[in-house]
């Protein structure tokens, strides 16, 4: 069924399996792969042979409330927070695959904004990369699976586990823009019991710019990839999406290359906590040798493992350090 035969009130369980995927399809580019979508699975084109593979799904809860989200922009989130990890690796993103768990209730002009969200993140963030594939199911809670793979293109990927004693640490992109933005919507746009309130396009307008920017940035976030690609390129030894918090994603590169990380605080800005603790931002934190031509800022040194994993200004991080679902999640959706 195409756009010109639903109207904003179809409901996905008012039309066929085949019906919904149409609606996703025709809002999609054209697939790139030898064998695209339509088949039972698709076929991909990797020149060195290796793919670099990797799944992440998010949830209405504890990932996104529908209240705060426009469906482009979580369209776009759940692409950019599977590209960016495949770009941790120093791999070309060149496919997606989504599979979506909906409420039958849900809305036909839901899944088009959902679509038209994951073909901008493919088109601004991983040119040439492109939906394959997916499934289609129904679930009393929204839920949107994507798994994104890459290409080495004959490179050796770059592991969190080959930091070494004398490299500097670096950051490419933001830290703590997205926490900011989240701090936001939970002090502006929730009820006194604490449940999500609509964020309407008056109360975007409302927004002065910089916080418009930070919710901006944690519902629809910008992973710069191919500052990503350059650093491998470049020669990182080590490298990694930091997806929930700069202390708490430096802790698990620094125990995979059993070192520690010494972090200097006066590099992060004026809100040092805030770009420790926060995550979602989707920047690389990059580890150099001595001897590369390093990308980013510099924000610190890897050091000879000592008690800790990761010191801030010599001492032990006594913040939370990053997200844990299990131990943050409030249990809202919205």
């Amino acid at each position: 069924m195409t756009d010109a035969e639903t109207t904003p009130e179809t409901t996905v369980g008012e039309l066929s399996e085949g019906q919904v995927l149409r609606g996703i399809l025709d809002r999609l580019p054209p697939s790139t792969a030898p064998v695209g979508p339509g088949d039972d699975a698709a076929v991909l084109s990797v020149p060195d042979g290796r793919v670099v593979a990797t799944t992440d799904t998010l949830v209405h809860g504890p990932d996104f409330r529908l209240a705060w989200s426009s469906p482009v922009e979580l369209g776009f989130k759940a692409a950019a927070v599977n590209l960016a990890d495949v770009a941790a690796m120093g791999a070309r993103p060149v496919a997606l695959l989504v599979a979506l768990a909906m409420p039958d209730a849900t809305p036909v002009s839901f899944v088009q904004g959902l679509a038209d969200g994951l073909a901008a993140a493919c088109a601004e963030l991983a040119p040439g990369c492109a939906v394959e594939g997916g499934d289609l199911t129904v679930s009393d809670t929204l839920t949107i699976a994507v798994t994104a793979l890459g290409s080495l293109e004959g490179r050796d990927p770059v592991r969190r586990s080959g930091a070494r004693v004398g490299d500097g640490v670096y950051v490419i992109g933001e830290l703590g823009e997205a926490a900011r933005g989240l701090e936001v919507l939970f002090r502006r746009f929730t009820d006194a019991d604490g449940a999500p309130v609509a964020l309407t396009p008056d109360a975007r307008e409302a927004l002065d710019p910089a916080d418009a920017r930070a919710v901006s940035r944690q519902l629809a976030p910008r992973p710069p990839l191919a500052a990503a690609l350059a650093a491998a390129a470049s020669g990182a030894t080590a490298m990694m999406d930091v997806s929930d918090g700069l202390v708490l994603d430096a802790t698990r590169l620094a125990d995979a290359s059993d070192v520690t990380i010494e972090i200097d605080s006066a590099t992060l800005g004026d809100e040092p906590a805030r770009a420790l603790d926060g995550g979602e931002d989707h920047g690389f934190l990059v580890v150099f040798p001595p001897d590369a031509e390093p990308h980013g800022r510099r924000i610190g040194t890897v050091v000879a493992r000592g008690d800790d994993a990761v010191r801030v200004d010599g001492r032990a991080w006594e913040g939370p350090g990053g997200w844990d679902p299990y131990r943050d999640w409030d249990a809202g959706r919205g």
